[in-house]
């Protein structure tokens, strides 16, 4: 299964821990990998494990001037400006990504909100490169996204398995979850799914459960003082605390599992 992943949470709950050890854990499978980070605080290659003089050097594609320019006809900030409304993309995957351990990584950049210039080149490259990735390529993709989903449109969102949300025990986080699940279901997503990340008790999954269908629960992550020590490493969580690979592996196949039922009913 060439499995389009998306996942999404409010910041701090480990939604990139989970979309690295994810892709970690399919690419030690033999399985094709493409993890895009598309949020601003970019994060994705640590919790990959890149050496960090592989990705230091790499600039967003959004902030990319010269790539903006080429694909779309006018530079970026131009607004107002006649540009390309479908550049080519095709090739970008393969020329601007690094590849570490079996996962290819492509830092995408962030889509400008409104009031800021959101109909501009930038952001109809990157919509046009995410369409591409989730419609077209062969393989694993996994978008660790910030906590909307502006990347999304609705020709994209066809693309995407399963839109998974990370939260914690906690209001706030389960109060972001809600809205984020709101937001894809305008946009046509049906499978929204939900990750408890940081359970230090049967208390807290209890706390989760309680606010969220358990069909809708796709597993839990427990909280790992290694996890943190990872982060503080600049290491994967991958490299340093073997029950996340297990549960993450967990989560993964709970998930393909739905995927296959669905398709086979």
């Amino acid at each position: 299964m060439s499995m389009k992943l998306a996942i999404s949470g409010k910041g701090g709950t480990g939604k990139t821990t989970l979309a690295g050890v994810l892709a970690w854990v399919y690419a030690n499978e033999g399985r094709k990998v493409l993890a895009v980070d598309a949020d601003p605080d970019a994060n994705l290659a640590s919790a990959l494990g890149f050496p960090r003089q592989m990705t230091e050097s790499l600039t967003p594609l959004a902030e990319t001037k010269e790539l903006v320019e080429e694909r779309t006809g006018v530079k970026p900030g131009s607004i107002g400006s006649l540009f390309v409304l479908n550049p080519r993309v095709d090739d970008i995957p393969d020329k601007y990504c690094v590849e570490h351990r079996g996962v290819k990584l492509l830092i995408a950049g962030t889509i400008k909100g409104g009031g800021t210039g959101c109909f501009c080149p930038e952001n109809v490259l990157l919509k046009s490169l995410l369409r591409h990735l989730l419609l077209e390529r062969d393989e694993v993709v996994i978008v660790d996204m910030e906590a909307g989903i502006e990347h999304l449109g609705r020709g994209t969102a066809s693309g995407v398995d399963a839109l998974i949300v990370v939260v914690e025990p906690g209001h706030r986080s389960l109060q972001t979850a809600a809205s984020i699940r709101k937001l894809a279901g305008d946009l046509g997503i049906n499978r929204v799914l939900v990750v408890g990340n940081k359970i230090r008790s049967p208390s807290d999954r209890k706390f989760i459960l309680s606010q969220v269908p358990q069909r809708e629960i796709l597993g839990f992550i427990s909280y790992s003082p290694l996890i943190l020590q990872s982060d503080l490493e600049d290491r994967s969580p991958a490299d340093v605390d073997p029950n996340v690979i297990k549960e993450v592996a967990e989560i993964r196949d709970r998930l393909e599992n739905m995927i296959r039922g669905h398709q086979t009913s």
